[in-house]
């Protein structure tokens, strides 16, 4: 008489366990290409990145705000731009913002398993600013920086709203930033860019215990 196999249900529960565990560790990455009359961007994302930079903008007091963006975010990001600074900064700053959002959106996927929202609160001296994302499929941005001078730096500093206004709508998700108090313009802007930094590293990571379930109740984001 053969004797029956036993079903060994540990090795199966192992193997899907590793299945889910290497899905889980790919790394995140996305390439934007954006091409119109006004700019020409090309950027490639890491999200699982070392803080690594690279970037060209055309107007530096901005690329300094994305280069610590991405050091704070733990990103690695490649990006530059060729935009039409002679007519005017707003549609670098805009398209930079659109651009990124939309590679964060690319390299997310379908967002299953992420904590979807994060927070932060960044102190600079005498300034405080908070930031808070969510990537919940719907574009909404609310912002005040509380900079009163035109520039800092040489970046228009009502252009500041525009950047997180086109990462709301590339990144299709809620991006909230103010300033709570603060003396120096530079502090302030500067704040803002760290702590949205640090929100989007929250709002970006994988959920151990959700694994690769969708943290939304309808079932899409």
């Amino acid at each position: 008489m053969t004797p029956k196999k036993k079903k060994i249900v540990g090795a199966t529960a192992t193997a899907h366990l590793t299945t889910v565990m290497r899905t889980n560790n790919r790394k995140r990455t996305a390439t934007i290409v954006r091409d119109t009359a006004e700019t020409r961007i090309s950027l490639e994302l890491a999200i699982e990145g070392q803080g690594r930079y690279k970037i060209s903008t055309g107007i530096r007091f901005f690329d300094h705000m994305l280069e610590l963006f991405t050091r704070h975010g733990a990103f690695d990001l490649s990006l530059a731009c060729k935009g039409d600074l002679d007519v005017d900064q707003h549609h670098t700053v805009e398209d930079v913002g659109i651009a990124l959002g939309e590679a964060f959106n690319k390299a997310l996927g379908d967002k299953r398993g992420i904590l979807r929202a994060g927070y932060f609160v960044v102190p600079m001296d005498e300034t405080l600013a908070i930031a808070a994302v969510d990537l919940s499929g719907r574009t909404a941005f609310a912002v005040d920086a509380k900079v009163r001078t035109r520039l800092v730096g040489d970046l228009q500093t009502e252009l500041v709203t525009d950047f997180f206004e086109g990462f709301a709508r590339g990144a299709r998700a809620n991006v909230h930033a103010k300033t709570m108090y603060g003396r120096s313009n530079h502090h302030k802007i500067e704040a803002i860019f760290k702590a949205f930094a640090r929100a989007l590293r929250v709002a970006c990571s994988r959920d151990k215990q959700l694994g690769r379930m969708l943290p939304s109740t309808k079932g899409l984001l």
